[in-house]
């Protein structure tokens, strides 16, 4: 028979093992592969929608040959020193940085960076009320202000910004594809979380998610 001081060295031996081998095998299963997104077509908000299902808030990856869909918290969206540019002297254009120099990536297609936009033709025609979805930003955090907006004529359209408060909201129809302006003050890293929602159809139960999409400027 096994006496008791045995039986105790052999438990506790044991369970040195098993927790060894939980430390090893938790963080390897949890780890994923970060992506950075450089150039190219790329949709920042993939929203996808169908009766009766959640809302599923992804990044649309154009920028090699074949879409692919990722986890935003797989992405990092790379905003290089080519994005830095001077920023009209208007008032207008106030809410972007205060040093007259911005880094954006622009809302037309330009060599060298990210086409950035969103992308709701993923929600079914029908499926929420109004045939929309709410957009808000619900926080950012970075080393300067962080901005989504369009521009026509030399006269800005702010969508989003951090500099006066959030949360900001935007309602988005169904079946849009946009390409929009993201200006950030500074370098550094920002992480801003977006909340996308609507109103079911059938039941007025409203369905939402929430990510966070990391960008690396500078």
């Amino acid at each position: 028979m096994m006496n008791a001081p045995t039986r105790r060295l052999l438990a506790g031996a044991a369970s040195s093992v098993i927790a060894a081998a939980l430390a090893v095998a938790v963080p390897a299963a949890a780890q994923a592969t970060v992506i950075e997104l450089t150039s190219g077509h790329v949709d920042v908000l993939d929203i996808d929608h169908v009766a009766g299902g959640p809302i599923e808030l992804t990044v649309g990856d154009d920028t090699g040959s074949t879409r692919v869909e990722r986890d935003p918290s797989t992405v990092v969206f790379v905003v290089p020193s080519a994005a830095y540019t001077a920023v009209p002297s208007s008032s207008a254009w106030s809410f972007l940085g205060s040093g007259g120099y911005a880094y954006v990536l622009p809302q037309t297609n330009t060599a060298g960076l990210l086409w950035a936009g969103w992308d709701t033709t993923g929600v079914a025609s029908g499926a929420l009320q109004f045939n929309r979805v709410t957009v808000k930003l619900t926080d950012v955090q970075g080393p300067g202000g962080f901005s989504v907006f369009t521009a026509s004529g030399g006269t800005p359209t702010v969508l989003f910004d951090s500099g006066n408060g959030l949360p900001d909201s935007l309602n988005v129809n169904r079946n849009t594809h946009a390409h929009v302006n993201w200006g950030f003050d500074a370098a550094g890293t920002y992480v801003a979380t977006f909340e996308v929602s609507g109103v079911r159809t059938s039941s007025g139960q409203t369905v939402s998610a929430t990510e966070e999409f990391t960008f690396e400027v500078g």
